[in-house]
């Protein structure tokens, strides 16, 4: 959906983002994640024209960004920043429902829209569809700004920082609401981030910049096993990567199945002829009527057949 062709940014003779080329496929998220100064943000916003690429080509579904008018193109594209940026004179209503006033949307159908954005953000339309900014927390007034850039159905979102402002505990439940969202209308967003982990958690694919210049545009795993660069490896962190690695997996993805249970009525020995017979290390145990019991292990059964001391 999004193509980055050579993309480069010049202020007088310092080059602040080099040449950059990479696709962000329809429905997926791309993090791009450095140091500061690295010139992920210049190249964030030179995606909806907020700052004008000195050459090189943003194309969105194979349509040059430059043939559209910057106005038009930027009630197309979500875009959220770091500290939500709502109007602070404005409803919670009001904010979410600014770029459809904006495309001429009749009235009831913008209370619709926000109503329904509040539900899904776990908001009650009736409690906080007339609260003004002050009166959220950081946590709300940020899941707030996510529903503003989702307000006009944007195939495509730009997120700046979006959760630097919060505390982990509050961070990663944002973190989690926002895949929740994506896979639910799968927008493909484009999110910068300096937090390594935060890209990984996020990113289908993660970009990697320093000095205005990508060094690894890959898969999570990619980025962790195969760092392109020592730069990439000391943002990875020497001692974090078998963690990071588990983190790209849900405890589902290795759940091993146990197999049939056996009844608790059953002897010592139908068990450990149960588990030598299928390879389990332990079995599910149940009550006559099928409620599980617990189970038993190949060592608590060595226990019991040990030879009397």
């Amino acid at each position: 959906m999004i193509e980055l062709v050579a993309l480069t940014k010049d202020y007088l003779d310092v080059t602040v983002v080099d040449h950059v080329s990479l696709t962000v496929p329809d429905g997926e998220i791309a993090t791009i994640v450095g140091t500061s100064g690295s010139g992920k943000t210049t190249l964030l916003r030179m995606i909806n024209r907020l700052i004008e690429p000195t050459s090189g080509s943003v194309r969105i579904d194979g349509e040059e960004t430059r043939k559209m008018a910057p106005h038009e193109l930027r009630r197309r594209i979500g875009y959220v920043i770091q500290g939500h940026g709502l109007f602070p004179h404005r409803t919670v209503a009001q904010n979410i429902g600014t770029v459809p006033q904006l495309l001429g949307w009749e009235r009831t159908r913008i209370q619709k829209r926000v109503d329904e954005l509040l539900e899904l953000f776990q908001l009650p339309p009736d409690e906080y569809r007339n609260r003004l900014p002050s009166e959220l927390s950081g946590g709300q007034q940020q899941r707030v700004g996510v529903a503003r850039a989702l307000a006009a159905e944007p195939r495509l979102l730009l997120m700046d920082e979006p959760f630097g402002a919060l505390d982990p505990i509050i961070r990663r439940k944002a973190q989690d609401d926002l895949l929740g969202i994506q896979r639910r209308f799968r927008t493909t967003i484009v999110l910068v981030t300096h937090d390594m982990d935060e890209a990984i958690h996020l990113g289908d694919k993660v970009a990697v910049m320093d000095r205005g210049k990508l060094l690894q545009y890959a898969s999570p795993e990619e980025v962790i096993t195969r760092p392109a660069s020592e730069f990439v490896g000391d943002l990875l962190g020497t001692g974090d990567r078998t963690f990071r690695l588990l983190s790209l997996h849900r405890v589902a993805d290795a759940v091993e199945p146990e197999g049939p249970a056996i009844s608790g009525d059953l002897t010592l020995r139908d068990a450990l002829d149960e588990a030598l017979w299928t390879g389990r290390s332990a079995v599910p145990v149940v009550d006559a009527n099928g409620a599980p019991l617990g189970r038993i292990t190949l060592a608590a059964l060595a226990r019991y057949g040990a030879r009397p001391q």
